[in-house]
């Protein structure tokens, strides 16, 4: 059963391949969080992820995650609620 915070399983198949590099685990984080509902909390989601998979501190993956929680927030530009109305 794939946990609800990895709808797609890709996390968890991210740790699963040896040898993985940094541009491959990025790429797979991007395909993530465009999988994740609309409604689920990101950061949440991270932290999920980092409590199941943090201990494995030597993983590209990891370092990413972490990566993830420390940058801000995206923020929405006039442009696009000017676009709304």
């Amino acid at each position: 059963m794939t946990p609800s915070h990895d709808p797609k399983g890709l996390i968890r198949e991210s740790y699963r391949i040896d040898g993985i590099s940094d541009g491959e685990c990025r790429s797979i984080l991007i395909d993530w969080a465009l999988s994740l509902p609309g409604d689920m909390d990101q950061r949440a989601a991270l932290e999920a992820l980092l409590a199941q998979y943090g201990d494995q501190a030597d993983h590209p993956m990891t370092a990413l995650l972490h990566e993830g929680l420390n940058a801000p927030a995206p923020r929405r530009g006039r442009r696009a609620r000017g676009r709304e109305r």
